[in-house]
């Protein structure tokens, strides 16, 4: 028998579900008895926790197939292996039902850990889980190959920005988008495509699309150590101008950092919907987090870290920070926009309003973006309207 306290949309599921379950109990271990719900996402999918005869766990998904398509999800865990990235394996999957065992990567995100210290403690441990969070994108992007996952296209990048005008601007603000909104939209998005198609050559590389906290799984325990933090290049000691080129300073303030101790790496999650896109959409996505925001500072500490590492492993990163700096925040930009569509869709149509509060991190962080960029001073001005609020512009190019 399974737990009863798990819901399920009727009983034909929840038998499927039973029946599953016994027929990989013995293969695999596994204690019925002993499931409980882990967590859900923003999809249909949801997960569960299941015990193991040895005294360890694993994770099943319930993906009804109506809804959800597994295929991509085991393509990727596959190539993520692969890669050496440390990423739940597929020990099972009714691809017919959409049931699926997996390994247990534990129930600790990077985001429980950090929000889990004190104001004192949360920057030391946030340094050593973004440094382990940056190792692993980079083994992630050093696996990349053309032809093997979709394309990251001027096609999707529409799809994806027209969610902001039609799900957050018309049906949350409920804002009438006539022909000269419209307009104005469609000239803004034509230079944010252009610039993550074309920027750093259009450098491409396999692109998790959701590489944040939240879906970094902590393997291991920490501990804390003296590090001194590292000089920044050229371009980067400013954050609101990290175009401007000077000399790096020498050295840096110690700090106290933390450490793995013999931990595995993070583990990484929620991968189905990776492509073959710009290499500044996972940095982008990791430091401009739905769910946690930092001082610009560490921001920028972060990124220099990423390409400072990504350059000596040889990804088309670019020699100039300042460039990569800029095609990040253009990136960002767009996915800042992207997600204030996905998370109204979320709340009007899959009745999920948790989302929407976290709408105004991502209009502070675009309007921060904008603020910077002469060039997206309308966009600024848009903002402002669809907002309510009177726009102050004082652009650093």
């Amino acid at each position: 028998m399974t737990d009863s306290s798990i819901a399920w949309p009727d009983a034909t599921r929840a038998d499927a579900f039973a029946s599953w379950l016994q027929t990989h109990r013995s293969a695999h271990g596994l204690l019925p008895a002993t499931v409980r719900e882990a967590s859900a996402d923003a999809s249909f999918r949801r997960y569960f926790r299941v015990q193991t005869q040895d005294g360890a766990s694993c994770i099943i998904m319930d993906a009804p197939p109506a809804q959800e398509d597994c295929q991509p999800f085991v393509k990727v865990a596959a190539l993520m292996a692969n890669a050496g990235v440390n990423a739940p394996q597929v020990l099972a999957w009714d691809q017919a039902q959409g049931f699926m065992l997996l390994t247990d990567l534990g129930a600790q995100t990077m985001l429980d850990v950090i929000e889990q210290q004190t104001e004192v403690d949360k920057t030391p441990q946030a340094y050593a889980l973004y440094r382990q969070a940056v190792d692993a994108l980079i083994t992630w992007q050093l696996a990349s190959r053309p032809d093997v996952l979709p394309h990251y296209d001027d096609a999707l990048l529409s799809r994806e920005l027209a969610l902001f005008p039609d799900w957050y601007v018309a049906r949350h603000r409920g804002i009438t988008i006539d022909s000269t909104l419209r307009g104005k939209l469609d000239g803004l998005f034509a230079q944010i495509k252009a610039s993550n198609l074309q920027s750093l050559g259009g450098a491409r590389v396999y692109v998790h699309r959701d590489f944040m906290p939240r879906n970094l799984m902590v393997c291991g325990p920490m501990e804390v150590a003296n590090e001194r933090k590292p000089s920044l290049p050229a371009g980067a000691a400013e954050p609101a101008s990290p175009g401007r080129r000077r000399s790096a300073p020498s050295g840096g303030s110690a700090v106290h950092a933390v450490t793995s101790v013999g931990a595995p790496s993070l583990g990484v999650l929620d991968f189905q919907d990776a492509v073959y896109g710009p290499i500044t959409y996972d940095i982008a996505s990791l430091m401009r987090d739905a769910f946690i925001s930092w001082p610009e500072d560490f921001v920028l500490e972060i990124t220099v870290r990423y390409w400072e590492q990504a350059r000596r492993a040889g990804l088309p990163v670019g020699d100039d920070f300042g460039e990569f700096y800029r095609a990040v925040e253009w990136m960002g930009l767009q996915r800042h926009l992207k997600i204030l569509g996905i998370f109204a869709r979320l709340t009007l149509r899959d009745g999920k309003p948790k989302y929407l509060a976290d709408t105004p991190r991502f209009i502070t962080y675009a309007r921060a973006t904008c603020a910077r960029y002469r060039q997206l001073g309308p966009l600024m001005v848009l903002l402002d309207e669809i907002e309510g609020n009177e726009t102050r512009v004082g652009y650093t190019f």
